[in-house]
């Protein structure tokens, strides 16, 4: 699974992990990605997005219905 949020975009980062010598070595920080099913009564059925812990919030708050509006004004595919 990819680690990428079809709600708000969220991507991995990169930086570098820095030891106690202060030698860095590169690392990469990764959204919590989850994937979480969601009856959609408009079509009448079921929708899994691929969804970021800040983004489950926002569509608890806002509905899955306009959520699924902002990913397709986003151009992502359902």
């Amino acid at each position: 699974m990819s680690a990428h949020c079809q709600l708000t975009g969220a991507r991995p980062r990169f930086g570098n992990t820095v030891s106690h010598s202060h030698r860095r070595t590169s690392r990469r920080f990764d959204p919590n990605i989850q994937r979480k099913r969601y009856w959609l009564p408009s079509e009448g059925r079921y929708v899994r997005l691929t969804l970021s812990a800040k983004a489950i919030k926002t569509v608890d708050s806002i509905g899955v219905e306009a959520a699924v509006a902002r990913i397709r004004a986003r151009g992502g595919k359902i």
